[in-house]
């Protein structure tokens, strides 16, 4: 996400992808970090659209990004929102004497209806040192206090806090819907986190050349708890890695991912798709299409 690694190599947008024969929902997207880089969000949106991602859960780590997130979700069908600060922001709040208020509004803005997500939260023990860690687990902990008591789908930054991460969700209870975003572990790290109720999330990470745990995951992972996403602008899926991702790559991520497990290519999309809506709480309308145009604001069929 978001404040991880904001050193991204420069690069002109890779090409559209080939659409999908199905949609699938991008469910974790920075919009807000590539627009300061110059994106249109608008073009954006259309685009995703086109390669057949006509849903896009719009992610803000920290209050600004949570405030942007709130106001793009309003403004456009197709998006809505997640709120938190990210595991690296509260340590720096908490230096500040500022994470009780961030996190009060935090709680304001999850209560709206527009937000799906308490997140992304969770641990980082890459970024934060031990100075830092106590304050980002009292953060975490009250993320998934906050995601249970507004029935919010939880979604969880772990990096390089594997055992962490599970150990504050035990002694916490996780809620009943909870999503590891940008899944990063490997095949038994996969089983302890869908043992305890987990949706995975792949991002184009999973094309890497050096990821064969993450895709050893990806294929014992059962169809019903697999989704996918971007983290755009970032882990743009290879062949384009370094270059700026965005939600219309998201093609490349699904086919990767049809080939691990050897699923039929639109068989995937669909389930995907249905988990997506289980993990976030429903379907909601698809990007330029008018949500009272069918039932349940699912994209109609051709």
């Amino acid at each position: 996400m978001s404040s991880k690694v904001r050193g991204q190599r420069d690069g002109s947008p890779p090409p559209p992808a080939e659409p999908l024969p199905h949609p699938v929902v991008d469910n974790h997207c920075h919009l807000d970090i590539a627009a300061v880089s110059g994106l249109d969000v608008a073009e954006a949106l259309a685009a995703a659209r086109a390669a057949g991602v006509p849903r896009i859960v719009q992610i803000g780590c920290d209050l600004e990004g949570a405030r942007w997130a709130v106001e793009a979700a309003r403004a456009h069908e197709g998006l809505v929102a997640g709120v938190a600060l990210h595991p690296n922001e509260a340590p720096r709040l908490a230096a500040l004497g500022r994470l009780d208020d961030a996190l009060a509004e935090i709680e304001s803005l999850a209560a709206l209806d527009v937000v799906r997500a308490v997140g992304e939260t969770g641990l980082d023990h890459f970024r934060t040192g031990d100075e830092g860690r106590a304050s980002q687990e009292e953060s975490f902990r009250r993320h998934i206090d906050l995601a249970k008591r507004l029935d919010k789908t939880l979604v969880i930054h772990d990096r390089e806090a594997h055992d962490d991460v599970l150990r504050v969700l035990d002694a916490e209870s996780a809620p009943s819907r909870w999503v590891m975003h940008c899944f990063s572990g490997d095949a038994g790290f996969a089983r302890e986190c869908l043992d305890r109720g987990a949706h995975l999330s792949f991002a184009g990470t999973v094309t890497f050349k050096n990821a064969d745990p993450l895709r050893e995951a990806l294929a014992l992972a059962p169809r019903d708890r697999i989704l996918v996403e971007t983290d755009a602008p970032y882990l743009t899926p290879t062949p384009f890695r370094g270059r700026p991702n965005g939600s219309y790559l998201i093609p490349l991520t699904m086919r990767a991912m049809a080939q691990v497990r050897g699923d039929d290519l639109g068989e995937l999309c669909a389930a995907v798709e249905a988990n997506t809506f289980a993990a976030f709480g429903g379907p909601w309308a698809p990007l330029g299409v008018d949500p009272s145009s069918t039932e349940d604001g699912s994209t109609p069929e051709a």
